[in-house]
């Protein structure tokens, strides 16, 4: 653990013994419990991805900031809470972690500030639903999330189903190519975006084994190359919604934020929401059954890498 940020960290007990004697772990954003979808349903998707960790073999490792505290891991009294109160909880990017620190606030913490405070906490892998990018009418608003510069940065592996889908995929993947971020695609030869299983933009390199993907995250550490490496994994066939569908509701649903002079931090919840009623709910369905399928993939990942840091270790 980095002493920068240590005073701050409050790391569960379960997560501190298991990075302690080397075992997987797998950090999750708090996002998805606060401004992803409605209680009761944000606790008990959020529960439901810490038993998919644990099932396959990792310790589940929930970030947010409560009381001024960087939480890594947290109870389920305080997912409660966290999903009871997710009005008075700030959305946190990376940016905001030492305002929130410092007024001791409590704050659901986006993917650029759970890669950050995970890393803090010596955690390599993380699961998300789907990444931020570059927002579609960039050159009006010049929106580009906080997610890109964290992963041009910070040494983990981040599993997602792609991009979000109401982004522009094609610049985001331009930004992710400028920043040194290898995409990898899990049994895929496309990016997947979100919602659908295929973008129908290429990969940068398609891994079928989580030891190949584990083996590569290894090898960028070991090389001393900063920067993360972003995992793409398409949502199940079953669960996935008609890509030209989605599409036509997410360019309604943007018209309809112009209109209303929604920005910022704001759009995404707000295009979120408009596309989950506009579907009846389903791509709700799909957004919870992704994260799950996401979670385990990470905890895959997670359990090879840490055979492969326990294996160079008894060798040297």
């Amino acid at each position: 653990m980095h002493n920068s940020g240590r005073n701050y960290l409050e790391v569960h007990r379960d997560v501190r013994d298991a990075l302690d004697e080397g075992r997987a772990v797998v950090a999750l954003e708090s996002t998805i419990i606060c401004h992803g979808m409605p209680y009761p349903r944000n606790v008990d998707t959020a529960k439901r991805v810490e038993s998919i960790v644990r099932a396959n073999g990792a310790v589940p490792a929930t970030i947010a900031i409560l009381d001024g505290q960087l939480k890594v891991g947290l109870e389920d009294s305080e997912i409660e809470y966290l999903g009871r109160n997710s009005r008075q909880v700030t959305k946190a990017s990376r940016r905001d972690l030492p305002i929130i620190v410092s007024r001791r606030g409590n704050g659901a913490t986006t993917v650029a500030a759970t890669m950050t405070v995970a890393t803090m906490a010596g955690i390599r892998v993380m699961a998300t639903g789907g990444i931020g990018g570059v927002h579609r009418g960039v050159e009006q608003s010049m929106d580009v999330s906080a997610d890109l510069d964290a992963l041009s940065r910070t040494n983990i592996a981040v599993v997602c189903a792609g991009i979000k889908s109401v982004l522009d995929i094609g610049r985001t993947l331009e930004c992710l190519e400028t920043a040194g971020v290898p995409v990898l695609g899990y049994r895929t030869d496309t990016v997947p975006a979100f919602y659908s299983s295929s973008s129908g933009f290429p990969v940068d390199y398609r891994m079928d084994e989580a030891h190949a993907i584990a083996a590569a995250l290894r090898c960028k550490f070991d090389l001393g190359i900063n920067g993360a490496i972003l995992v793409t994994n398409p949502v199940p066939d079953e669960h996935a919604l008609n890509g030209k569908e989605i599409d036509q509701l997410i360019d309604e649903a943007i018209t309809e934020m112009n209109k209303l002079g929604i920005t910022g931090k704001a759009t995404t919840p707000f295009l979120l929401a408009r596309i989950a009623e506009r579907t009846n709910g389903r791509s709700l369905d799909t957004n919870i059954e992704l994260v799950l399928n996401n979670a385990k993939l990470a905890a895959n990942i997670a359990l090879e890498y840490s055979r492969l840091v326990t294996r160079d270790n008894e060798f040297h």
